[in-house]
């Protein structure tokens, strides 16, 4: 099977003070730290214009659910906001449960030896790469599962 380019797919890592971002290889298949965007009212148009630079196929945006999958206040925020990107961007944007990604993301750097003090300004992004590169493996088990059929 050959592999062809395409346009990139961009995660974010929502947070009330920072939102993290990665972006996807060519292929869609290896998910990268890109960067920290403060949560604030320029944001949408910083997304906006990453998208617009980067030429993004669609957006995955992170939404924490409560471990019983209930959606909470964080959940909620993420949604609207979601919404906010939906009437400006030119591309789509998805939603993708992201239960402990940011925990996971700590333990990550944790383990890389890194103090949680210094990882302040890249564990957003980091938590963006789980994101995205769980739903980068997810789409490709879904093709193979289909190929197999």
């Amino acid at each position: 099977m050959s592999q062809r380019a395409m346009n990139p797919i961009l995660a974010l890592d929502f947070g009330r003070a920072r939102i993290g971002t990665a972006i996807s290889d060519e292929l869609q298949l290896l998910a990268h730290p890109l960067e920290t965007i403060s949560a604030n009212d320029r944001a949408p148009s910083r997304l906006a214009e990453i998208v617009h630079e980067r030429k993004i196929d669609h957006v995955v945006a992170g939404v924490p659910r409560r471990m019983n999958g209930q959606i909470g206040t964080a959940a909620t925020e993420v949604l609207q906001f979601v919404e906010k990107l939906r009437a400006i961007l030119p591309c789509p944007v998805v939603t993708w449960d992201e239960r402990l990604t940011t925990v996971a993301a700590q333990r990550a750097l944790r383990d890389a030896g890194k103090k949680t003090r210094d990882t302040r300004g890249y564990i957003d992004q980091v938590a963006a790469q789980m994101i995205l590169q769980s739903y980068l493996d997810r789409r490709a088990d879904d093709a193979a599962a289909k190929s197999d059929q």
